[in-house]
């Protein structure tokens, strides 16, 4: 068992599950679940060793976010976008932040989705125009993750002077121009504090560029996303295990007295938490496949990704909606713990690439068509 997960549990436990049902019912940002997973090293944990880190990469955030999902969503998606930020920060960040997110005194996010191309994140509007040795930024990015308490923004512009679609940088997320001109009042994960970031006038540094001028896409396509759709599958995977685990404690427990029945032993109930199963282990089987594709190069890596996630998404959906039915009229209680993940599951489909998307970009990938049009 790796060493992180018992600090883990020990989070979860104390902080994170019980504060979920507050953070879920006020909408608030999970700041004490955030600050005790950075006391315990577990911000940290998939930055390099060299740096300060844990050392355990892809692999690690897929459990962390799997485990963090299973108790509460907004807290895992935090943690999650916090990864896929890292993961490009590692690859072309200064070493002074690499050093600050390995030490767990430096929370980011990614910010690439923009109100004009709304969830097609590789078209981008954001401008980024020289001034001397700075760079002026102008966007409206659409949805950003922790975007009122991160520390940084991995943020995608328009090439400055480069043929490319894009390039990336490294902003401060108190930079002098930026705003957050509305309030997160979702359905579901609603303490992850996604929302809308303008930027007019942001003066960065020339040496804030993330890669090279125009690398943007490449980079997003290479390490980014990889990150943001395994973790996104096994952010599903959590939410199926939870409402799974607490379907079948209420269908063990529950009784109908005057058949001297619990309502495991109803066959339709029983069917239906069979399927609940089967979705589970098949969603969290292709996870764990999409995670060894990634990690040893393999050629299909990126079509095991594609499908890990709206395989993820779709099953999630499934799952929870059969958690609500199998369990009746009780499932409407909070007290369950099932409809929390029924609302979080919601967003899994939507979340940029959305299932559409990925259904397209999978049916390219093996008809031998180009991932994207020219």
């Amino acid at each position: 068992m790796p060493d992180y997960l018992d600090a883990l549990d020990r989070v979860i436990k104390s902080t994170v599950s019980p504060n979920a049902r507050d953070v879920d019912a006020s909408g608030c940002f999970p700041k004490a679940g955030i600050e005790a997973l950075g006391e315990a090293g577990i911000l940290g944990l998939v930055s390099k060793s060299e740096v300060g880190g844990g050392g355990a990469g892809l692999e690690g955030a897929v459990v962390v976010v799997r485990k963090l999902a299973e108790r509460c969503g907004s807290t895992a998606m935090v943690v999650m976008m916090h990864y896929a930020g890292t993961a490009v920060i590692e690859a072309h960040g200064p070493e002074n932040v690499r050093r600050q997110i390995a030490t767990d005194k430096h929370l980011t996010t990614l910010a690439f989705s923009e109100t004009g191309s709304r969830s097609h994140f590789w078209t981008t509007l954001s401008t980024a125009v020289a001034d001397g040795d700075n760079v002026r930024l102008d966007a409206n990015k659409s949805w950003v993750t922790s975007a009122a308490d991160a520390d940084s923004y991995v943020w995608s512009s328009l090439p400055v002077t480069a043929e490319g679609p894009q390039t990336l940088w490294l902003v401060p997320s108190h930079a002098a121009g930026l705003s957050r001109p509305a309030t997160f009042d979702g359905l579901g994960l609603r303490g992850n504090g996604s929302v809308p970031v303008t930027a007019e006038n942001v003066v960065v540094p020339r040496s804030a560029m993330l890669g090279a001028d125009g690398s943007g896409l490449d980079i997003g396509l290479t390490v980014a996303l990889p990150w943001f759709l395994v973790m996104s599958a096994a952010f599903c995977v959590g939410l199926m295990e939870a409402v799974t685990e607490e379907t079948g404690r209420h269908l063990t427990t529950t009784r109908l007295e005057h058949l001297d029945q619990t309502l495991i032993e109803q066959p339709i109930a029983r069917a239906d938490f069979a399927k609940m199963r089967i979705l589970t282990d098949t969603a969290g089987l292709l996870v764990s496949d999409a995670v060894t594709a990634t990690t040893t190069g393999r050629e299909d890596a990126m079509l095991r990704l594609f499908e890990a996630k709206a395989m993820g998404a779709e099953s999630a959906l499934t799952v929870t909606d059969l958690a609500m039915k199998v369990c009746g009229g009780a499932a409407f209680r909070k007290e369950l713990g099932i409809e929390r993940p029924f609302r979080d599951a919601r967003a899994a489909r939507v979340m940029a690439p959305t299932t559409d998307a990925l259904l397209d970009f999978i049916g390219r990938a093996t008809g031998g068509l180009p991932l994207l049009e020219n």
